[in-house]
């Protein structure tokens, strides 16, 4: 569906939006008491400990939404294109929601990659 440097540029932001919520499973599901975790919520040891079910559920989320956005990088045209679009805006909505309701850096680290990456998609579509 794309031709040749706005693919690329399309993959490009797709995979990096994928390789950003990998990360995120990462940090909520593996490291959420170690030191980058409790650096990305602030909490203390303690806080830290009691809400890592908690994190780990959101991290289990994210790996669905890098899932999709391998699946949609993957998949042939016009499957592949479709399903950026719609984990795309699962991912901004998610970060729209998580920047109003939990931190509003959520808006400009998860939501902005993800809005860019879409309008790209839609754009290149």
């Amino acid at each position: 569906m794309y031709s040749g440097q706005v693919s690329i540029t399309v993959h490009v932001l797709v995979g990096l939006v994928a390789a950003l919520h990998a990360y995120i499973l990462v940090l909520e599901m593996f490291l959420w008491e170690r030191r980058p975790g409790r650096e990305l919520s602030g909490f203390d040891a303690e806080t830290a400990r009691r809400t890592a079910p908690l994190a780990a559920n959101q991290g289990l989320y994210n790996g669905f939404l890098a899932a999709g956005l391998v699946w949609g990088l993957i998949a042939a045209d016009p499957t592949g294109h479709q399903v950026q679009a719609f984990f795309l805006s699962c991912v901004v909505i998610a970060g729209i929601y998580g920047g109003l309701t939990a931190n509003r850096r959520i808006l400009f680290a998860q939501a902005l990659p993800g809005a860019l990456a879409l309008a790209a998609v839609l754009w290149a579509g």
